[in-house]
């Protein structure tokens, strides 16, 4: 009892002292502002002591958004192009966090979490914007109260982001993408830079994973599926974007593994009015199937167009492949349907109605939020990325350091996407479940499903060059 009453006196005694302080201007706390104060309450439970939560710029995100009880004690945002073709895919990813965190309570661990919907993308470009992406970057990294970032959508767009976060104050700030495909963004070798993946980690650690296999599995999936449709000579083209110009070397390596002869290989130029000429000499090549390296945002509904209007009709002579960059709704309706009938789309994954479990339980209530309207694949992806970064802080001592710490550790059971954990690189392991399957969708009056399938481990090494 007398150990009590000296605890409560000294409780009070303290809080008689941080009013003193506090009325004389006397706050010191920047100087700590790079990690928590892990002291908590006497029984040891309860939120740790916090910067002050400020709002991201509302120039590029939404206002704090919180819908539990108290304030907000730490911030997390999503940075993902708004504007532009991707904007219903993006949209419905932005809802699937929000969702992931009321069915959170808008907790993790002992702290409330607010969340800022940011964009990186502007109404000029209509798609991300490599100087909205830095100065959204360097805004997370300077919020003392921002404990992580989901995002980025673009691969470019990752290149640029993770180096700045990978330097923030307190040990860098944890970054989780839901769609980048990249293969240099976490690993080396062929097709990458010398500096690659080395330049993005400037710190000398990791801050970066993703829930998505990465396009060395992609590359390979498209080349047996070509492989199976009897295209024998494949031309190829990219955007000449990181992610682009990536994937088309990720389809060209596992192609050549798989005896297709790459007869071309060159990049569109997103500014053009017209590839009429292009499209010329894929014919000229000899060429029965053309792949598309690159993003529906770089001017891709024209080289579809052109594409049928010189070597014709997609189930035609000259097959049309495309990756994840295209796989949208708004592929068919900036391209017209008549032009993207018959062509191939891939994306890393399984349709929403293939998903089961948890998956299925989140799917149900969030098409509920949508009105009815499908579900895009990557909504699913987005809050798995949301429900890991989530956990990551309620496991962590709310210090940005331990929640990377935490994220690299994270043991997903059960998940949106089954079972799967993080290597060093921050690519997940590929055990069974959504992460490791792939489907190739075709184009009619929608994305309808051909086939769902997991590449073979071989064709993603010779995806990778090796």
């Amino acid at each position: 009892m007398r150990r009590r009453t000296i605890l409560a006196f000294l409780v009070l005694l303290i809080g008689a002292f941080a009013f003193a302080a506090a009325g004389c201007g006397g706050d010191d706390d920047d100087e700590d502002a790079g990690g928590a104060d892990t002291a908590a309450t006497e029984d040891g439970e309860g939120a740790p002591d916090l910067p002050d939560v400020t709002a991201l710029p509302s120039a590029s995100c939404t206002d704090i958004e919180f819908e539990g009880e108290g304030e907000p004690d730490v911030l997390i945002a999503s940075d993902l192009p708004l504007q532009g073709s991707s904007r219903t895919q993006t949209l419905q990813m932005v809802g699937a966090i929000r969702q992931v965190l009321q069915n959170n309570d808008w907790k993790a661990g002992d702290v409330n979490v607010g969340y800022q919907s940011c964009d990186d993308s502007t109404a000029q470009a209509g798609k991300w914007d490599p100087g909205k992406t830095s100065q959204n970057a360097n805004a997370y990294a300077e919020n003392q109260s921002v404990l992580g970032m989901i995002g980025t959508f673009n691969s470019g767009a990752a290149a640029i982001a993770i180096p700045v976060l990978n330097q923030a104050p307190g040990g860098g700030l944890a970054m989780i993408s839901p769609a980048n495909t990249y293969v240099c963004l976490t690993e080396g070798g062929p097709g990458c830079a010398d500096d690659e993946p080395d330049k993005y980690y400037p710190a000398g650690t990791r801050n970066y994973v993703r829930v998505v296999a990465h396009d060395a599995y992609q590359g390979a999936a498209l080349a047996e599926f070509m492989q199976g449709q009897g295209t024998t000579k494949l031309f190829i083209l990219n955007d000449r974007e990181a992610y682009g110009l990536g994937v088309a070397t990720n389809v060209r390596s596992a192609a050549e593994h798989l005896g297709i002869e790459v007869v071309g290989f060159e990049a569109w130029d997103p500014r053009a009015s017209n590839y009429e000429a292009l499209m010329r000499s894929v014919g000229q090549s000899g060429a029965d199937g053309l792949f598309l390296g690159g993003l529906i945002d770089e001017n891709g509904a024209q080289v579809i167009r052109d594409k049928v209007s010189v070597l014709g009709p997609n189930d035609g002579d000259v097959k049309l492949y495309m990756p994840d960059g295209f796989t949208t709704q708004q592929t068919i309706d900036e391209s017209g349907v008549e032009n993207t009938r018959g062509a191939f789309f891939s994306v890393a994954g399984i349709p929403v109605d293939e998903f089961t479990g948890t998956a299925e339980e989140f799917i149900t209530s969030f098409q509920e939020t949508l009105g009815g309207e499908p579900v895009d694949p990557y909504a699913v992806y987005g809050a798995q990325a949301a429900q890991i970064l989530v956990d990551a802080i309620a496991a962590s001592d709310y210090s940005r350091a331990s929640v990377i710490e935490q994220m690299f550790a994270t043991e997903v059971e059960g998940g949106f996407l089954g079972d799967f954990s993080f290597n060093e690189n921050g690519d997940p392991t590929l055990a069974e479940g959504a992460v490791v399957g792939f489907t190739i969708f075709r184009g009619e009056e929608e994305l309808e499903v051909e086939t769902v399938f997991s590449p073979q481990e071989e064709n993603v090494d010779a995806a990778r060059g090796n």
